[in-house]
């Protein structure tokens, strides 16, 4: 039995006695959010009925005097309590500031983006929800009338949209009866889905335009004529927060469908009804993970549960699993893309030459969610204070549907995806060339717990260890642990390294052909060391994260291997197969180890003058950098093998490095490893 009451009747709409609370004196005083049991959470739309798709939008409902006031924080520890309901406190979920705080964004693309979102019915209200949204966070305006945002129908017209075309007839539709309520009320439920896709977006990538793409109705059929209106819009990146049972989808059919777009970003939500889908409310959903999710040509994103501390900084994630949970699973129709099966760890995640859901997460648990504002009768809420009626159209939405846009738009940030490069691949290659580049997500499971949850505290009655052993044998595909896992994929963001196409990155090719496998979220890419090097192809010693305890390193390539033959049209030598000799990785195993101990080896296609220089990954305004080292050296390269190291004496404490090999002309090649 689903744990989330599936219901879609009207969340707000409920007459709410505010009791203002007093402020002390001393507002500086941090407040702790009150218990998850005193809230429950409820599916935006209703079940879906086969051949559509559902939302994956949850919204919190308070359940205790004291929830009801939103004069409590939610989900993460403030500064001080509210007196009134208030988003700006906090007192309505995550703000745009906890976005950025908690994942180290920053607030803008380095270029002009735009981030489509692709959803079923018509939300009549969207340009002044996001209005109101911008005004109350102070966030740039983005509206119709400045060109940021943009509402169309399935076939690309702003007119005429899909129902309601206003409040009132979403309003006269809830009161109605028989198939007009039905329809109303699951417009209702998409219309939510809207204000949470478009905010989630703004919040997250504030200099993105947003393009609403609305489906007729939320069948696949009208929801991937959208997607290909989406695809074709001029967007960077297409968000998908909706889903269904992949029972039936066909590889030929979907190698042709709009999911497949290299060049374009496309997320689309894992679900959040757990592990195939186990806590779904009908039996026709269960046992499959959620497609488009399951794609193989998309980025899936899973579901965490996201912890604070006072100031918004990340203090740590744990898989979904409790008033819903992350979905994800072995996909029974699609093959895994090379690029995860060349995870180190492949052979763990227990799904075989099968695609395995997600590839990165963010936070969706409803009790971290968002602050919402939508209008409709589905979030607002009336209150009487001094005899005035007060109405809030604010909400905290989770789900899924919130990972998939905060995705989307880091991936704006990021710059977008690479032409011709599918935006999952990036993700993958960039774990392997940059460890630590995502949060690893190493606890919990969103496997099936029989009992029912925790009244006291909201979450799962089991274990994840219990979780894990009844719905997976306990492989990685529904546990959480270091590196690559079902549940939470790579990870969570940690700034945009990890999803930048810009940046120079492997080939996603076999091992020993300079892309490697590697494990998880930073394991040892191998490179294709060659002889005298003593990286392997599985990896230079790496472990996911970076592993634990010193002398824990990766190797790959983070520029395209080029053709090893000289006079190549790009001129100049071509290096490839550059990795850390065995000799190297036993010094750098050490307790602070010297400059000197950096001993490498590699390939050169001709003669040619390289120059080695070694930078430490560093933080600078919440945003990682490299910052250049002493003791460079310049290596007279021969054709074929070639073995140096660097100079200098200088100590070498914990962190991250680069070492990279600049030929005089060509292209310079990088390998990333960790001490400590």
């Amino acid at each position: 039995m689903a744990r989330h009451p599936r219901d879609i009747t009207v969340f707000g709409c409920t007459a709410l006695v505010l009791t203002a609370l007093s402020c002390s004196s001393s507002a500086a005083a941090a407040i702790a959010p009150l218990p998850s049991s005193d809230y429950t959470a409820r599916a935006a739309c209703a079940p879906a009925a086969p051949g559509h798709a559902g939302c994956m939008a949850l919204a919190l409902v308070p359940l205790t005097a004291a929830a009801r006031e939103h004069t409590h924080p939610l989900g993460i520890v403030r500064a001080g309590p509210a007196s009134a309901p208030s988003p700006a406190a906090g007192s309505f979920g995550l703000r745009p500031q906890d976005v950025h705080s908690a994942y180290s964004l920053p607030t803008s693309a380095p270029a002009a983006q735009t981030v489509a979102i692709v959803d079923a019915f018509n939300d009549p209200t969207a340009a002044s929800d996001l209005q109101a949204y911008s005004e109350e966070f102070g966030l740039p305006a983005c509206t119709t009338g400045n060109g940021c945002l943009t509402q169309v129908n399935e076939n690309g017209a702003s007119s005429p949209l899909p129902f309601p075309q206003t409040i009132g007839e979403l309003e006269a539709g809830l009161a109605g009866s028989g198939a007009e309520r039905s329809e109303a009320e699951q417009a209702a439920g998409w219309g939510l889905e809207i204000s949470l896709d478009m905010e989630a977006v703004h919040a997250t990538c504030e200099s993105c335009h947003i393009v609403i793409v609305e489906a007729r109705s939320s069948s696949y059929a009208d929801l991937e004529a959208a997607e290909r209106t989406a695809a074709g819009s001029g967007a960077s990146g297409v968000s998908n927060s909706w889903g269904g049972p992949e029972e039936g989808e066909d590889p030929a059919a979907e190698s042709a469908s709009p999911f497949n777009h290299a060049g374009l970003v496309i997320t689309a939500s894992a679900g959040d009804s757990g592990y195939l889908g186990w806590d779904a409310e009908n039996s026709f959903e269960r046992g499959y993970a959620e497609f488009p999710a399951s794609s193989p040509h998309v980025v899936a994103v899973g579901g965490t549960r996201l912890s604070l501390g006072v100031g918004g900084a990340w203090a740590g994630e744990t898989v979904w699993n409790g008033s819903g949970a992350g979905g994800g699973g072995c996909s029974v129709e699609f093959d895994a893309q090379p690029w995860q099966q060349a995870l180190a760890d492949w052979s763990a995640v227990g799904c075989g030459n099968k695609r395995a859901v997600a590839d990165v997460s963010a936070d969706a648990d409803p009790y971290t969610g968002l602050a919402v504002h939508d209008s409709s009768p589905a979030c607002s809420t009336r209150y009487f204070e001094s005899k005035v009626e007060h109405v809030v159209s604010w909400c905290t939405i989770g789900g899924t549907s919130l990972a998939s846009p905060l995705i989307a738009s880091v991936f704006a940030l990021a710059g977008g995806a690479a032409a011709g490069h599918y935006a999952a691949q990036t993700l993958y290659e960039n774990a392997l060339a940059k460890p630590g580049s995502l949060h690893d997500v190493t606890s919990g499971s969103n496997g099936e717990c029989a009992q029912p949850f925790q009244e006291e505290t909201g979450l799962s009655a089991c274990s994840a260890g219990e979780e894990a052993a009844a719905s997976c044998a306990s492989q990685r595909i529904c546990l959480a642990g270091e590196g690559y896992d079902g549940p939470s994929g790579l990870g969570t963001p940690d700034g945009v390294s990890a999803f930048d196409a810009g940046a120079p990155q492997g080939n996603g090719g076999s091992p020993g052909e300079g892309g490697g496998s590697g494990g998880g979220t930073g394991g040892g890419a191998g490179g294709g060391a060659g002889e005298g090097s003593g990286a392997s192809s599985a990896g230079a010693g790496g472990s996911s994260q970076g592993g634990s305890g010193a002398g824990s390193h990766s190797s790959t390539p983070v520029s395209p291997p080029a053709p090893a033959r000289a006079g190549a049209a790009s001129g100049g030598a071509q290096l490839s197969a550059l990795g850390l000799t065995v000799r190297a990785l036993a010094a750098l195993n050490r307790v602070h180890p010297r400059t000197s101990a950096v001993a490498f080896a590699f390939t050169s296609s001709a003669p040619e003058s390289v120059r080695a220089t070694l930078s430490r990954r560093a933080r600078r305004h919440r945003h990682a950098i490299w910052q250049a080292l002493p003791g460079s050296s310049t290596i007279a390269a021969a054709p074929g093998r070639n073995s140096a190291r660097l100079g200098g004496s200088r100590l070498l404490g914990h962190g991250v490095y680069r070492l990279t090999l600049t030929p005089a002309s060509g292209s310079a090649r990088s390998l990333e490893f960790q001490i400590g």
